[in-house]
């Protein structure tokens, strides 16, 4: 019996799984962030797997890097107590940003839409979505 291999804890699988979020949310390479970290893009493959587990200062590192606050990888983290007390609709609605935004699609879109300058063409882009939406729903 060589059951020794340890599980990953389910709260570093869920910070790595921020991490790949935030870096693929900016188009960021796990190589480039890697580099900007003095460590190999396979050492980040096992942050963002969740079977090495980050380090307090190197979690500070990446935070300033990906340019997000380090809460941002605590979100919604398994047995996170602060989120039990808000409503499941808040609950249910960060959890419907992560799936978007982990979808090839969600990601195309969120990079192009950051790009648009104009606030009415967004705005006119969010009221088209949003008819599209209402048309798929009357089908």
């Amino acid at each position: 019996m060589m059951e020794n291999k340890k599980k990953p804890n389910p709260i570093d699988i869920h910070v790595g799984s921020r991490i790949r979020l935030r870096r693929t949310m900016l188009g960021m390479s796990q190589e480039k962030l890697g580099e900007s970290l003095g460590i190999t893009f396979q050492q980040i493959q096992k942050y963002e797997k969740g079977t090495n587990r980050v380090g307090a200062s190197r979690l500070q590192n990446i935070s300033s890097i990906l340019n997000v606050p380090v809460a941002f990888f605590f979100e919604d983290a398994p047995g996170d107590h602060a989120n039990t007390q808000v409503g499941f609709a808040e609950a249910s609605s960060s959890n419907y940003v992560v799936d978007f935004l982990s979808s090839s699609e969600g990601l195309q879109l969120n990079r192009a839409f950051v790009k648009i300058g104009d606030p009415k063409v967004r705005r006119k882009l969010v009221d088209l979505v949003k008819a599209l939406a209402a048309e798929a729903e009357i089908e």
